[in-house]
């Protein structure tokens, strides 16, 4: 019989961002025996060598790269395959959205000099097979392996957490828009890349038992998820949602961390001179997160504002029977460590008529009691803050101090102290 690992005891069906508050953790020495569990960490070895790397040790696919697969890449007979993120790579952020399963994946063509297809390990190749076998027609979701999804803890040492099992595309997405070519650009030469996006099922454990029969050959076995056994069937996506247990984000929520904290010192610095500037950058980033949704946006005269930087139109339904809802919004650029209060968001609230809501942007946070009176008292205010602002900046390309720089200097160019 074999022997099971102390982690198939648990049921963890939550991502890391939202972790339990008891962590499971694996030993470097059970890893060939461990079950793969939800918001487990599997700990690295201490030799200091390539042989310390957990993955290699939890699954065949090798101790190296962010794409790892078992099974033969020119007949495309796939086993299993394992995306892997260090989290460490400003210009392609990797993200799990805890809220809806999803997660964007950012292929391996990341330096200039190859064509898309033709990377080292085959990671864009293995993209480019399994969404044409998703979309084909007929749909060939049968020659599409699991995917098994893992991230670096933070810190030294090699430990990783098990973020899910994965499959591609995503409830509700056309197929255009799962599967996305992107243009990067580094030291002046153009390249593409591929942006991915996954589903991670709501399976809780995938058993070592599944593991063997995967490596066998024999993916719908009865060791099987049903999650995934669902969606090689059917097409059915089950994703695994971790609802948000509060709508009021702490501080710590709202202020960058790490690297993204210079991504937010650059704006500020570029406009904490000329705060009414920072209202045209406010727009313009509201614009990227609602994407086509805002149709239409103008700043309001600065001597008579009347409680709001700019006012537009947030468009909705299909393109021959749209509905518009009125909304302003309300640009403050503040240095990170300054909040802002319940006077700030209290000013765009009492410019809010019937079917309008508000956009408060800024490049540090809102305070606790404002916070907490925008959501209690149910005022329909989308809050955008420093964190934000990062991610918005890194999922469009600008995932270094410099590219942020750049940018703001091509679309926001200062023309002298404002008077």
């Amino acid at each position: 019989m074999r022997r099971r690992s102390p982690a198939s005891a648990h049921r963890l069906a939550t991502p890391r961002h939202t972790r339990v508050a008891v962590e499971v953790r694996i030993p470097f020495d059970e890893l060939p025996i461990a079950d793969l569990t939800v918001g487990a960490v599997y700990e690295g070895g201490k030799l200091g060598t390539s042989g310390d790397d957990p993955l290699a040790k939890l699954l065949p696919v090798g101790n190296q790269g962010g794409f790892r697969f078992t099974g033969q890449q020119k007949t495309h007979a796939y086993r299993l395959a394992v995306l892997y993120t260090s989290g460490a790579e400003a210009d392609w952020p990797d993200l799990l959205d805890p809220e809806t399963g999803r997660f964007t994946y950012f292929g391996d063509n990341r330096r200039p000099g190859k064509e898309l297809h033709t990377t080292q390990r085959g990671g864009n190749a293995l993209l480019r097979f399994v969404f044409d076998a998703l979309h084909g027609e007929p749909a060939q979701r049968h020659l599409i392996p699991p995917f098994f999804i893992f991230s670096k803890l933070p810190g030294p040492g090699r430990a990783i957490e098990f973020l899910g099992l994965a499959v591609p595309g995503a409830k509700d997405v056309t197929p255009s828009g799962d599967l996305v070519a992107v243009w990067r650009t580094t030291a002046g030469h153009r390249f593409q890349n591929y942006r991915a996006l996954f589903t991670v099922l709501e399976t809780a454990t995938a058993p070592r038992a599944w593991i063997d029969e995967l490596l066998t050959g024999a993916p719908l076995g009865p060791h099987c998820p049903n999650t995934f056994r669902a969606w090689v069937e059917s097409g059915t996506y089950t994703p695994l949602e971790a609802s948000r247990t509060t709508e009021i984000r702490s501080i710590e929520d709202q202020r960058p961390e790490g690297a993204d904290a210079g991504l937010v010192r650059v704006v500020y610095e570029y406009f904490k001179d000329d705060p009414y500037g920072f209202e045209a950058c406010a727009m313009e980033l509201w614009r990227m997160l609602a994407r086509e949704a805002v149709t239409q946006i103008v700043g309001t005269r600065r001597s008579a504002d009347g409680g709001r930087d700019a006012v537009g139109l947030y468009s909705l339904g299909p393109s021959g029977d749209r509905i518009h809802l009125d909304f302003s919004l309300e640009a403050k650029c503040y240095a990170p460590t300054s909040s802002c209060g319940v006077r700030h968001t209290t000013r765009l609230i009492s410019r809010l008529r019937h079917r309008q809501f508000g956009v408060f942007v800024t490049t540090s946070y809102v305070g606790k009691q404002a916070y907490e009176e925008l959501r209690e008292d149910q005022h329909p205010v989308v809050i955008i803050c420093g964190r934000d602002i990062a991610t918005i900046l890194k999922e469009h390309g600008y995932g270094t101090p410099s590219a942020v720089k750049r940018w703001l200097t091509a679309q926001f160019p200062q023309r002298g102290p404002v008077v």
